[in-house]
């Protein structure tokens, strides 16, 4: 039967399978970052001000106010992180997509190219993951 949840591998893969252990410590990271990321735009205990990374050319494009557009990323990266939890083969492509976003919007805002580049290094490894994913036994479908 065809599943779109990828099972944890065994215990025992685990302990002998070295692409079996980076891949699950990947799809932790993709799965608590973005959903952590995702609660601090509520939160905010990161920063006092998430609405200094929206780039002005997004936030007019977008309903409601820049604090209205933060909830909002708040929310998608929460499901980017559950998808990446339950099918990462799709929820890294999403976290890679999304972060790709995220890059373009904090070169247009300025300032903050040292984050970009950050983000630029985590979108490589929401690639490997979804790579790496694909190519285990146990790949969503």
């Amino acid at each position: 039967m065809t599943t779109l949840t990828t099972p944890l591998p065994r215990a025992a893969v685990l302990r002998d399978d070295p692409v079996a252990q980076a891949t699950l410590l990947l799809r932790i990271a993709f799965t608590v970052a973005p959903i952590l990321f995702g609660l601090d735009k509520f939160a905010n205990v990161l920063t006092d001000d998430w609405t200094r990374y929206l780039a002005p050319a997004f936030n007019d494009i977008i309903p409601g106010s820049a604090a209205d557009a933060m909830h909002i990323v708040g929310v998608v990266e929460i499901l980017a992180g559950l998808v990446v939890a339950v099918a990462p083969r799709y929820g890294a492509l999403l976290v890679a997509g999304w972060l790709g976003g995220i890059i373009v919007n904090l070169l247009i805002v300025g300032g903050y190219g040292d984050i970009a580049l950050r983000d630029f290094g985590l979108l490589l490894g929401a690639l490997t993951l979804a790579r790496l994913a694909s190519a285990s036994p146990e790949r969503d479908l």
